[in-house]
């Protein structure tokens, strides 16, 4: 279940330097413009609050509490019991481009295991194993060589559907387009559509955002682990080869490509791919009531490449 996701483990021993690496990787990812979360087990319990600070006697209280400094959080949380870790990692995917998981060397994930000075290779029950780093100082530029091979195949394995939004024209081409490339096309939006995609599965909007918005929302809520290829009824049909350019684009860290016709003119969003971490940018456009899809592109992982500059087609 968690195969096709950018999550790895950093096993080894206790004392192989599993804290030190990922100190070490986290500043090089994140200067990548990727955003890293870290899962890390302690079995000597978590200390992360003082005995008698407010916080933790709301927590003691029975609470869940939410920390909040400038410029971070901290959420702490009971322990709900018989949910393990693949919640949790779904939860973090969501909003990250990759999780590295300390410890939790019988957890099914692909690994690295950081050999130690007197013991040898992993445990038979440590399955999932990608390379094993000796004990030396080339560790960090090892396990990033690593990531530049794995990350981007990783990134690649979620599967690309297909929606179509509603419109006025004749939509059998663009329809015919996304099959060419998708595993499943949808139609979403409140308006009718043409017989010509009437076997296609029709999502009503989300009755808790408006617009565009409400229409995608409505595809990455039914299907919330895949990518999104988006066109409309309204524009004319895109070529198959203006939409293999779109999934050309997808690499780690980019959350959606809205392309311009040309350099000056503004993004597209309705001829468009958007990664299923975008749903997080798409939910604070509803909460904030706007429509406009084209309102991420100022996010830091949107890009807006103009289509006059693309790529020949493979």
């Amino acid at each position: 279940m968690l195969d096709d996701l950018p999550i790895l483990g950093v096993c080894g021993w206790s004392g192989s330097g599993k804290t030190t690496l990922i100190e070490g990787v986290v500043p090089r990812l994140c200067a990548r413009g990727l955003s890293v979360a870290v899962v890390k087990h302690d079995a000597h319990g978590i200390d992360v609050d003082q005995p008698g600070k407010d916080s933790d006697r709301f927590f003691r209280a029975g609470a869940d509490v939410l920390l909040q400094g400038p410029g971070e959080q901290l959420a702490r949380t009971h322990d709900t019991g018989g949910d393990g870790l693949t919640p949790v990692f779904l939860t973090l995917i969501r909003r990250h481009d990759i999780v590295l998981v300390e410890g939790h060397k019988d957890t099914p994930l692909p690994k690295v295991w950081l050999a130690g000075e007197a013991e040898g290779g992993p445990p038979p029950q440590c399955t999932g194993i990608l390379a094993v780093l000796p004990p030396d100082s080339g560790r960090a530029d090892a396990l990033m060589s690593l990531l530049d091979e794995w990350l981007p195949r990783q990134w690649l394995k979620t599967p690309v559907f297909g929606c179509l939004m509603a419109g006025a024209r004749e939509v059998e081409g663009t329809v015919n387009s996304l099959r060419e490339l998708c595993e499943i096309v949808v139609t979403a939006g409140a308006s009718a559509f043409r017989a010509d995609v009437s076997d296609c599965l029709h999502l009503p909007d989300v009755p808790d955002a408006a617009g565009p918005v409400a229409s995608l929302l409505a595809a990455m809520r039914w299907a919330p682990r895949a990518s999104w290829l988006v066109a409309s009824g309204d524009l004319p049909p895109p070529s198959p080869d203006r939409m293999r350019w779109l999934l050309s684009t997808r690499a780690p860290g980019v959350w959606a490509t809205l392309p311009r016709s040309a350099p000056d003119s503004g993004p597209e969003p309705l001829l468009a791919h958007y990664d299923f971490r975008a749903r997080l940018l798409l939910e604070r456009l509803a909460a904030e009531g706007s429509t406009r899809l084209s309102e991420i592109a100022s996010s830091e992982k949107v890009i807006t490449p103009s289509a006059l500059h693309r790529a020949a087609p493979g």
